[in-house]
């Protein structure tokens, strides 16, 4: 199903991992698709280079998301090849982990500019053009749709990742007020909180067999989820079929925010 036929959507940080799996699934959904990247060019044409083997349409746009200047000319290039956009995901995200008395300034700053700061200046953007263009009826319900990727950790603490877990929590607060700020304009403003999925950034948490089942501990649904999982969940909030859910997390993390230490009485 088309779903997102003649829409175009901005994935940030798809060179890899739960970016790569959204730009592909928003691609079969029908958009054309955004691949932004910082430092991963490879890893962006391997991802467009699907898209197009698969009949889609995808470009690929370096930006750092965390400077001010870069993201602005992402979204000139984005305006330059597709006229509009349509799609916002906010996915591109990093850790930098320390123990809390030994993080350094650098680890927290680095952390905190891209995966919060980030978000607010391609969100921020975004905005402007959906209230420039207003709704389209035949391509969408909506004005845009922003999709803020955030985890888990927006609400379960984790020691060693405190700058991490801090990004989240902003993230959650962030996508809430925009939503409440932006919908009168008929913008949509969502959240997806990933679990433990396997991409790069977390492969020593399940690439051996051994790492694999003392995580599934965590996972009351017994498996670790793939990018496709959050792919899927973000194809949804980004098509009509949500059309009147704003201002939530989703959360996509086979129960591990059911706290299953406690599932036999703690």
């Amino acid at each position: 199903m088309q779903r997102l036929q003649g829409q175009v959507a901005l994935v940030t940080g798809a060179s890899s991992g739960i970016g790569s799996g959204v730009a592909l699934s928003m691609a079969q959904a029908g958009a054309k698709v955004v691949v932004n990247y910082a430092s991963s060019p490879k890893g962006a044409e391997a991802v467009v280079d699907e898209v197009k083997e698969q009949g889609g349409d995808a470009i690929a746009i370096q930006a750092d998301v965390s400077q001010e200047d870069q993201v602005l000319n992402l979204f000139a290039k984005t305006y330059e090849a597709f006229g509009t956009l349509d799609v916002l995901v906010n996915n591109a995200g990093l850790q930098k982990d320390q123990p809390f008395t030994e993080m350094t300034l650098d680890a927290w700053n680095k952390v905190i500019s891209v995966n919060l700061t980030g978000q607010f200046l391609c969100a921020r953007e975004a905005a402007k053009e959906f209230i420039r263009r207003g709704v389209v009826p035949e391509k969408s319900c909506s004005a845009g749709k922003i999709i803020c990727m955030s985890s888990v950790h927006e609400v379960i603490p984790w020691a060693g990742h405190c700058n991490y877990a801090a990004s989240k929590g902003g993230v959650m607060l962030l996508m809430k007020s925009m939503a409440q700020e932006l919908a009168p304009h008929k913008i949509r403003v969502n959240s997806i909180g990933p679990g433990a999925i396997k991409t790069p950034i977390n492969k020593d948490a399940w690439d051996t067999p051994e790492a694999e089942e003392s995580l599934l501990n965590l996972i009351p649904y017994n498996r670790v989820g793939e990018p496709t999982d959050i792919g899927k969940a973000a194809v949804w909030l980004a098509s009509d079929e949500s059309e009147y859910v704003h201002g939530i997390t989703l959360f996509v993390d086979g129960g591990m925010t059911l706290y299953p230490g406690f599932a036999t009485g703690g």
